[in-house]
């Protein structure tokens, strides 16, 4: 049996496939349309799932959407007639876009695919706790999501048991920790729905010396963590803007003009909605741990990639164990509705439990070498052994390298399928990777990736969490560098002493772990850089064609695809 998964219309549009349980394929749309967070509709993402499991739509036997757009298309009607007359520019614009397309999703699909048979729609946060649930190792626990905004919903609090999933309160629109958080990337002059983790990256250079006003003004935090927004502050409800000439007025001086110099104000603001955020999401788990009793934490939702609150959760609540499917954003919810489809709706038993990323697309080598020879380029072929050898040398002598192998990685992390990597040990590669090859601010931090086995000698890991079924596999989790090791890993020890942390081991990904293995042996030190492989402002890399552009035209000295490896 196969279920297709759908996700697209607001942004980062994906598929998924499962066949009798099982994910067979899932991957973004932007990877095919080199489309940064690309929301049509997915079809070359779909095309891809139906290629590797080799089958067509004749086959599929049920298909899921996201979310239920009569439900949106309510919230967005009443919140354009509650904020009339300002709303009418927004109203003409939201309109001429839900009734061409987004109103009538269901034929939009029967059209695409030519599909006739079933079609599910469920609601937007019950797809992402579905996401993270029942693939999580867990047989019950506490689900919490937050995000922007699904129908109504912008936060869920709910229980997972078995193959069921129940929610058992909402914060519902237009009070929203999303909202609130793009208002402050908005401000400091950053692209909402794209950078939120700049402002997360940037908040350890400020101090939190806005968060009395922000709480005084702007939001008004019960203990259980629910809140209200003072919307006189916020454009968003009803216009194009996310905040208003009330919410300039309130913090001294107009919204920052993007690509100008980030002052000191702006990082303490930065450094203040991070500690409102990390304040409201630690009380939303003290609140459910109460109501529910459970000692484990499932997260979803666009607000659960943010690394430095959920390791606040961990540490600040009771919760002994927390589980977060790495496309806890609204690509994630083409996966959530599958199986929520298969789980839930059909009674079958789960079968999956989360053990590594790697569900978009491969190259085969004959493949990789068709391409490299219609270039006529010049390259260098190595078994497994050699290569890993060749590439933990040239790390080692301060090359930067383009590493892209096997399956696509799922989600927006790019895990060592699809990376950039660098000698963690020389602060020097931080500058240079950021400016010479992402061609990014030169604040952001670098994610080290860790043999797993020796992690712990080097970062400072909370109990129950390290482990390919845990967040530490997929940078969503912060973790402080151990005193006497951050002079020995500079390039990956942010401001603040810590690190957005991935642990490898070789059940997860065998060739990436020999490489770092390797590179441990010549060096003695486990731990590289790890970024995605992109420039800034385009998606992650698929093919090795992209592979290829993206290495002429960046700072990077060797390029590897499978066992081949180009010099510059």
């Amino acid at each position: 049996m196969y279920i297709l998964g759908i996700s697209c219309f607001y942004h980062d549009a994906a598929a998924s496939l499962l066949k009798d349980g099982e994910i067979v394929a899932a991957a973004q749309e932007e990877r095919f349309t080199r489309k940064k967070h690309d929301d049509s509709f997915p079809t070359q993402a779909i095309n891809y799932c139906f290629k590797e499991a080799g089958i067509d739509i004749s086959q599929v036997d049920y298909i899921g959407f996201y979310d239920k757009p009569l439900l949106k298309f309510e919230r967005i009607l009443e919140s354009y007639i509650d904020n009339f007359p300002k709303s009418w520019r927004a109203f003409i614009a939201a309109m001429s876009v839900w009734l061409s397309k987004k109103l009538w999703i269901k034929e939009v699909i029967k059209n695409k695919l030519q599909y006739r048979g079933e079609i599910y729609f469920i609601n937007h946060h019950l797809s992402h706790a579905a996401s993270s649930f029942l693939v999580s190792p867990f047989d019950t626990s506490a689900i919490l999501t937050v995000d922007a905004v699904g129908e109504w919903a912008t936060a869920t609090f709910g229980i997972g048991r078995g193959k069921d999933i129940k929610i058992l309160k909402e914060i519902n629109w237009p009070h929203s920790l999303g909202m609130l958080y793009s208002a402050f990337t908005y401000y400091l002059g950053f692209r909402v729905n794209d950078a939120e983790y700049k402002v997360m990256g940037a908040a350890p250079y400020g101090k939190p010396v806005y968060t009395d006003l922000i709480k005084k003004e702007l939001i008004d935090i019960k203990e259980d963590g629910s809140f209200k927004l003072n919307l006189d502050y916020f454009e968003y409800p009803y216009g194009f803007r996310m905040v208003n000439k009330k919410f300039e007025n309130l913090f001294g001086e107009p919204r920052r003009t993007p690509e100008s110099k980030i002052e000191q104000r702006h990082w303490d603001l930065a450094a203040s909605i991070q500690e409102v955020t990390n304040e409201i999401t630690i009380k939303m788990a003290n609140h459910l741990y109460r109501e529910t009793g459970l000692k484990n934490i499932c997260l979803a939702g666009g607000v659960a990639l943010n690394c430095v609150s959920n390791s606040k959760i961990l540490n600040n609540s009771p919760f002994e164990n927390i589980f977060i499917q790495p496309a806890a954003g609204d690509a994630g919810g083409a996966l959530g509705v599958a199986l929520y489809i298969d789980n839930a709706v059909l009674g079958n038993d789960r079968k999956i439990q989360w053990e590594h990323s790697f569900w978009g697309p491969s190259f085969s080598n004959e493949k990789v070498k068709e391409f490299l020879d219609k270039k006529g380029l010049e390259y260098h072929q190595f078994d497994n052994e050699t290569l890993v050898k060749k590439v933990a040398q040239l790390i080692a002598k301060q090359k930067v390298v383009g590493w892209f192998q096997g399956r696509m990685e799922w989600g927006p992390r790019a895990l060592g399928n699809r990376s950039i990597i660098a000698d963690a040990r020389n602060k020097e590669n931080w500058r240079k990777v950021n400016l010479k090859i992402k061609f990014r601010e030169s604040f952001r931090p670098f994610a080290p990736t860790v043999l797993e086995e020796k992690s712990e000698d080097y970062f400072e890991i909370p109990k129950g969490v390290l482990g390919r079924k845990t967040p530490t596999s997929y940078m969503l989790l912060i973790a402080k560098v151990k005193e006497e090791k951050r002079k020995e890993i500079p390039a990956v020890t942010h401001i603040d002493g810590t690190a957005r942390l991935q642990t490898i081991s070789r059940e997860q990904n065998p060739l990436y772990y020999d490489l770092i293995k390797e590179f441990d042996k010549i060096t003695g030190c486990p731990v590289i850089i790890n970024t995605s492989f992109n420039v800034r402002g385009e998606p992650i890399i698929h093919s090795p064609e992209d592979a290829y552009n993206c290495f002429m035209k960046t700072g990077m000295d060797c390029l590897v695809i499978n066992n081949f490896l180009l010099l510059k």
